[in-house]
Formats: structure tokens, C-alpha cells, sequence
């Protein structure tokens, strides 16, 4: 019988392999970074997923658990190899079902997106084929027995699952991770039986599909996350996509969800302007979820992603668009959402959206400022989900400035704070605390200041200081934070007698560094007796936001020690304004 606008949401939904889910209603997959040192869930993690059991939803869908410890996300990713962590694994299951809903593990793999900081080696993809975010490093080409073997931990982790007691599991092959870097021929440019055409592309999804159904029980849910598109010239398209549903229909499938974007255009938080239809009918990927209706036949389908309202839901479904209604960032928020909504005593959800004050020229010639914004939405809501973590009710109203910070900590110096605490001396842990730290800025804060250069985004705070090789005598550059004054500059040596400028300087204090468009000549003092604290403090554009600066230099730094910098009398400009010198370091 035909659902009808009023009761559309509250309806069970029978999948192929005969589970039945009570409603239509999904909290899709969000990456929580709640697992224990060994990659295993604690209780913070089984404290948030109470709250969703109690949400009212027909299935939850886990944020993503990644399939190998050596290729991570981000810090706090969950990790199924093996049956080492049934126990908190079963736990995890039991809780979420005790309120009645389905739940699904998440299965991924980052690919080329890992966290270059929190895995073991360098990244890895289909092809070496870098990600266009700054201090990403580009990854090393798989081989054809790596591919195969990563098709078998998809399968090991989906077993694993089944034993735990989860319903079903879900292939994350969206967002730009590496099921979705093999589907794209922007990632992907091999030319063998993993590549070429999208059926070669297609092969590695439904190879770990037809694994993990045979490795399962027939009645185990087995879902794909697929993109609409990634919105990038020259990647995945929809036509590509439509292929690819159609190929993964013909298998032994229980839903689809389309999604779309990655972190290098995230479209799957609307990033990219959407349309004025779109806005009307809200969800982001409504419009090509219709146009592959018939191409998915007998497989629900599930749509995320802009959702807002329970008139606009309920039309989704009632209308055939789409069979399941996945809700994402808003469940950070409300966890209580999906009960509101079958219900109807909530019609429309919150969803606070993160963005950065700045003027529309630099928004226009810097598009990276989407991708920034994006992580901020991202570490935004997980902020959120650490608070019921940890027992506390979602906090709606906190400010960005605070979410940089958690960012800064979660995924620098705090995930890596266990594993430098295993360090046996005081001297070992110090300098692998450095080594981190220092592999932090040069893949990630250097770049990031480099490009900010570039764009004029940053001024005093982000500088270029130029000093003399102690052992080569050649010039050597680097990006470095900066106080000016009428007679010099303060810097941090965030890594103290560590850094190889800050040797550079004691071995040769004559520097040139960069002050708005002229460079300017002086010599350098290292003060280890100087209060680097009180002296970050002195670096923030207000006063009001010392103590903010103060924890951001605390974050990235091992064993500081400020730097004076005394300009020359003549301090000569020797950078024309219109950058036409023949100086190579003035073209910098």
C-alpha cells in the first residue's frame, strides 16, 4: 500500500536479504575519533551511540572503521584487523540495538586522504595521484597484490562485524577515500584490470561486494556509499555513477546511499552554491537519486545530505526519490532527531553551518577557503559528538575559534600523546614528541602559511625568514611567525635549538626576513631566558586574543625559545613593488 505524507517516515522497510528496518529514517555514518589507543572502542564511544539508540531511528550507520591501522583518517578511527577488540566491539552493537534500530558498520579505507601524521608510511592510492589540499603528501602507486589484499581486509573486518553482532555493514565508496579514488579517473590512471574504463574503475568495489557476501551470512546487511559525482573536472561523473549503480545493483546489495563530493570539493556539506530547485526540495543529491531509480531496481535507495525539514522528507519517500532518509550533521545536534520526526512532533532540524569571516575577493581567489571551511564543519560536529562522549549535552551555539583548537589537538599533539608516553626515557619521549611535531609543520603548517603567503591572506603573523646554511652556506627559506616593532621582530623557534634556522642563526645571525612587500636585513639573537609564553601572547592582533594564540603556538611546539631580531640602520628595500628584480628570492 502507498504511503502517505503523515505516516511515510514511521514506515518498515523490508531489504533484499529480508531484514527489516522499523522506519525509514538512517543516522548516516560520522566519523567520531572515539576509539582507545589500540584502535579499539571505549566507553565514550558506546556513551554516544545510547544517545542515538534512544534517536529512534530504523538503522545507524557507524562512522567510518577503517580496515588497516596503518592507513588512518584521522587520529581516534576505529581499526578492524581481527577479532581483537570483539569484546568492545559487541558491546558497541548491543548498545546501539537496545533501542530498537538496525546498525551497520561503516567499512573505509582513506587511500591517498589518510592522515599523513596518525599512519605508519607513506600514503597509498591507485595511482600516484596527489590530493590538491596543502601538506598532503602525494602516495605511492599500490600493487596489484596490495589491491587484492586490501579487498581482503574489507572482508575480514565485515566477518568480524558479523560475529560482533552488527546488522549489516556499509563500503564507504564516496567522499574522495579509496573505494572512490579507484572509481575516479582523476585518481585512478592505471592501465591494467584495476583501471582504464569505469568497469575496470568499478572492479575494486565489486570485488570487496561479492567478498564480503560471500563471507556473510545471507541475511547481514550489506550496504554501499556511493557519490553522485566528486565535482571535480575531470573525476567521477554522474554519468560514471549511474554505470556504477547499475553494476552494483546486479549484486547482492540491501542499499544504496548516494552522496556526493570530497574534501578537496565538499559537496556532501553543500559546500559548492547550490541551486535554487535544490534549495526548494533541500537535498543535495535528490534530483540524481530520481534519476537512478530504475537503474537501482529492486535496491532501496538512501539519500544524505541537506535534509532539513519533515514536509521535505516525507515527499522524498512518498514520491519514490529515495527509500531511506540519512541524516547527518544534524544527529551531532539532536540525537533525538529521527523520534521527532516519525513522530511529527519535530518539523524542522537545527543545522549550525561553519564558515569563515572574509571578504568575497579572497573567497574568490582562494577557493581553498572552501576545502578550510569544510574541515572546520567536519571537526565542528565532531566537537559535538565528543561532548556526548564524554556525557554532556551538544553545545549549538560554540564558537569556531574553539573548534580550531580541538582540531589543532586532536589531530596533532594529542594523537600522538599515548604513543609518545610509551617513550621508556625522558630524552626519548622529548625527541619523538619533536619529530612529530616538526613532521606536523613542514607537512602541514608550512605548507598552509605558504599558501596564505601567496594569497596575501596573512601578514605579520606569516612570514618568510631567510638564513644561512651552517653546513651548505646556501640561503635557506622558511615560513615562520612573526612580531614586528620599529626596531626588529620577535620569532618562535617552536622546536628550540632543535631547528635548523635557529643553529643556522647562532652559527651565522645575519638573516633577511620579509615585512609586508620589502624584505629587511638584521641580526638574530637566540633568548632562551625570554618568557615564550608571555612572548606568544604578545603576538595576537588583540589583546583579547592572547591567551588563544598563546595555546595555538603551545600546540605545534617541543621546547621553544624566542628569537630577537634587530634590523640594520640601512635596511635597504631590495624587492621592487613591482617584483621585476632579478633577485630570485624577491620572485619567492
Amino acid at each position: 500500500m502507498r504511503n502517505t505524507t503523515e505516516t511515510a517516515l514511521a514506515t518498515p522497510l523490508t531489504l533484499p536479504s529480508g531484514q527489516v528496518l522499523p522506519n525509514r529514517m538512517m543516522k548516516a555514518a560520522l566519523s567520531e575519533g572515539l576509539a582507545d589507543d589500540a584502535g579499539g572502542p571505549d566507553t565514550r564511544l558506546t556513551r554516544l551511540y545510547a544517545r542515538w539508540a534512544d534517536g529512534g531511528y530504523g538503522l545507524i550507520v557507524t562512522g567510518n572503521v577503517m580496515v588497516d591501522s596503518r592507513h588512518l583518517g584521522e587520529p581516534g578511527n576505529i581499526v578492524v584487523e581481527d577479532e581483537r577488540h570483539l569484546a568492545g566491539l559487541t558491546r558497541w552493537a548491543k548498545t546501539t540495538q537496545d533501542g530498537g534500530a538496525k546498525v551497520w558498520m561503516q567499512l573505509n579505507h582513506p587511500g591517498r586522504q589518510a592522515n599523513p601524521i596518525a599512519g605508519a608510511g607513506p600514503t597509498v592510492a591507485p595511482s600516484a595521484v596527489g590530493v590538491s589540499i596543502p601538506g598532503v603528501p602525494t602516495p605511492r602507486e599500490l600493487t596489484r597484490e596490495e589491491i587484492s589484499e586490501i579487498v581482503r581486509r574489507f572482508v575480514t573486518a565485515a566477518a568480524v562485524a558479523e560475529t560482533a553482532g552488527f546488522d549489516g555493514i556499509q563500503i564507504h565508496g564516496a567522499h574522495g577515500y579509496l573505494v572512490s579514488q579507484f572509481l575516479s579517473p582523476l585518481s585512478n590512471q592505471r592501465t591494467d584490470e584495476w583501471g582504464g574504463d569505469v568497469a575496470g574503475r568499478a572492479r575494486f568495489l565489486l570485488e570487496i561486494v561479492r567478498g564480503v557476501r560471500e563471507a556473510v551470512r545471507p541475511g547481514f546487511g550489506v550496504g554501499v556509499k556511493l557519490n553522485s559525482a566528486d565535482f571535480q573536472r575531470g573525476g567521477f561523473t554522474e554519468d560514471d555513477s549511474r554505470t556504477v549503480i547499475s553494476m552494483v545493483a546486479r549484486e547482492s546489495v540491501d542499499l544504496i546511499e548516494v552522496s556526493g563530493g570530497s574534501y578537496e570539493s565538499p559537496a556532501m556539506m553543500g559546500r559548492p552554491v547550490v541551486s535554487a530547485s535544490t534549495r526548494t526540495r533541500e537535498a543535495y543529491f535528490l534530483e540524481y537519486a530520481e534519476t537512478v531509480r530504475e537503474l537501482a531496481g529492486d535496491v532501496p535507495l538512501a539519500v544524505t545530505g541537506g535534509f532539513r525539514t519533515r514536509a521535505a522528507m516525507s515527499d522524498a519517500v512518498v514520491g519514490g526519490k529515495c527509500d531511506v532518509v540519512g541524516i547527518g550533521r544534524p544527529a551531532a545536534v539532536e540525537p533525538e532527531a529521527a523520534r521527532g520526526l516519525t513522530d511529527k512532533s519535530l518539523s524542522v532540524l537545527a543545522s549550525p553551518t561553519v564558515s569563515l569571516h572574509v571578504p568575497n575577493r579572497v573567497r574568490r581567489s582562494a577557493p581553498t577557503v572552501k576545502t578550510l571551511e569544510g574541515a572546520l564543519d567536519l571537526q565542528w560536529h565532531t566537537d559535538q559528538l565528543h561532548r556526548m562522549g564524554a556525557g554532556l549535552e551538544p553545545d549549538a551555539a560554540r564558537p569556531v575559534w574553539r573548534t580550531a583548537l580541538t582540531a589543532v589537538q586532536r589531530n596533532g599533539v594529542d594523537a600522538f600523546r599515548s604513543r609518545r608516553a610509551n617513550g621508556s626515557a625522558v630524552g626519548g619521549a622529548s625527541l619523538r614528541k619533536f619529530r612529530i611535531e616538526r613532521a606536523i609543520g613542514r607537512r602541514v603548517a608550512n605548507p598552509a602559511v605558504e599558501f596564505a603567503m601567496r594569497r596575501g591572506l596573512v601578514s605579520t603573523l606569516a612570514t618568510r625568514l631567510e638564513t644561512t646554511g651552517r653546513k651548505t652556506g646556501l640561503v635557506r627559506a622558511v615560513p615562520v611567525s612573526a612580531s614586528f616593532d620599529d626596531t626588529g621582530a620577535w620569532l618562535i623557534s617552536q622546536h628550540g635549538l632543535r631547528a635548523g634556522w635557529t643553529l643556522n642563526i647562532q652559527a651565522d645571525p645575519t638573516v633577511r626576513i620579509r615585512q609586508g612587500d620589502r624584505w629587511r636585513t638584521g641580526t638574530a639573537e637566540v633568548l632562551p631566558d625570554d618568557d615564550v609564553d608571555a612572548r606568544t601572547r604578545s603576538f595576537a592582533p588583540h589583546p583579547a586574543l592572547g591567551t588563544l594564540t598563546s595555546v595555538m603556538f603551545r600546540a605545534l611546539q617541543s621546547d621553544p625559545v624566542s628569537v630577537r631580531i634587530t634590523f640594520d640602520d640601512a635596511a635597504p628595500n631590495i624587492c621592487p613593488s613591482n617584483n621585476e628584480s632579478s633577485d630570485e628570492r624577491c620572485r619567492a
